[in-house]
């Protein structure tokens, strides 16, 4: 009898409460519970694609299944049928060498060679009063500045080339942008700008105009800060920045930032550069000498085309109600439903828990339903 009850007493102690998300184990349920809470685990973060353990950052997914202590079966799998940009696992090596094809990007071609070409014309097809233009203008549009400085030490920022492409990588607006204020340093190694380059330039105020008439599409005000319209999304790396020196203002929930996106960022929250996450997910590099503003639009386009392309699947709750939750809508963990958690399992924990990020995967399900 004593050793049938030191038996069971072994088993309860043993008990585990498994997080079934990141597999985290905890001794008792109110933890579990205070870890769901801060963790905002769900279906869009990053996942393996073999043991299914859900990340925080596509970065914590890569340590998982190639860091220096990567879980076993995981690497040795990722190893053989995993790809190295997105981290996907296909069934065969041969889906996977196919994958490769399309995955691997090549590096965009010059800003120069672009204009050459007459490719800026595009602006005259996006900019028009035409109403038939509108429904076949892209959803998103990517915008990068080139700076050069102001003031005694030539610190200041001041916006001297800016550069617009839309999700079929074509240049819509570029121009170079004549500062407000003389210019100190030209900060000719990296932006490639000369005096002679803004002699002509374009006034900050007409630069404005135009980039707020491409990004509103002939949206009004009021639509656009409720809920966006026909509007255009803003796609930028660092897009804070950009529009401070632009003196352009634009809602935040119209702004896709490659350097604010949790899952592109580092596990302690700090930004990648453009660089970095362009060689990392993209397969190719930029910024190798002078910077080609036309190459980095195109480079965050398709980092945030990339991401947006993500098939979430989501559990317990529709994706329209995940776009627009509907009034009243509290959530899973508020304090007063404290007994209703502790009877839920793993399982439905995680399914109530929601990400303290909008995922960009929800932009595609929002487009389909315009």
């Amino acid at each position: 009898m004593e050793s049938d009850a030191d038996s069971a007493g072994t088993l309860t102690a043993t008990i585990r409460h498994r997080c079934a998300a990141c597999f985290k184990q905890y001794k008792k349920k109110e933890h579990l519970i205070e870890h769901m809470k801060a963790s905002y685990h769900s279906v869009h973060q990053p996942k393996c694609g073999v043991c299914q353990k859900h990340c925080k950052s596509f970065e914590s997914l890569r340590e998982h299944i190639t860091g220096p202590l990567p879980k076993a079966n995981c690497s040795t799998i990722f190893a053989e049928r995993g790809c190295s940009l997105c981290l996907k696992i296909f069934d065969s090596p041969n889906s996977h060498s196919k994958h490769k094809e399309i995955c691997y990007l090549p590096a965009p071609a010059p800003l120069q060679t672009i204009i050459l070409h007459g490719m800026e014309s595009q602006i005259e097809i996006l900019t028009s009063d035409d109403g038939n233009c509108i429904d076949t203008a892209p959803e998103a549009i990517a915008l990068d500045c080139e700076m050069v400085g102001g003031g005694s030490d030539g610190s200041l920022e001041l916006c001297a080339r800016v550069c617009l492409v839309d999700e079929d990588e074509k240049l819509i607006f570029q121009t170079y942008v004549l500062p407000q204020i003389p210019v100190t340093n030209y900060r000719y190694e990296v932006t490639g700008i000369t005096e002679e380059h803004l002699r002509d330039a374009m006034p900050l105020k007409e630069v404005q105009d135009k980039i707020l008439q491409i990004l509103y599409n002939g949206e009004s005000i009021w639509r656009l800060r409720l809920d966006g319209g026909k509007a255009r999304i803003l796609v930028g790396h660092g897009l804070e920045h950009d529009l401070d020196c632009l003196r352009v203002n634009y809602p935040d929930h119209m702004l896709r930032d490659t350097s604010k996106y949790r899952p592109l960022m580092k596990t302690n929250l700090v930004s990648h550069s453009l660089k970095y996450l362009t060689r990392t997910y993209l397969g190719y590099d930029i910024q190798t000498g002078i910077h080609d503003p036309y190459e980095d639009c195109v480079s965050v386009m398709r980092l945030y085309k990339r991401m947006r392309a993500q098939d979430h699947q989501l559990e317990g709750i529709s994706k329209s109600t995940a776009i627009d939750p509907p009034e009243g809508f509290t959530s899973a963990f508020d304090p007063w439903k404290t007994n209703q958690l502790m009877n839920m399992t793993p399982d439905e924990l995680f399914q109530s828990s929601r990400s303290n990020y909008r995922c960009w995967c929800l932009d595609s399900v929002q487009t389909s339903r315009t």
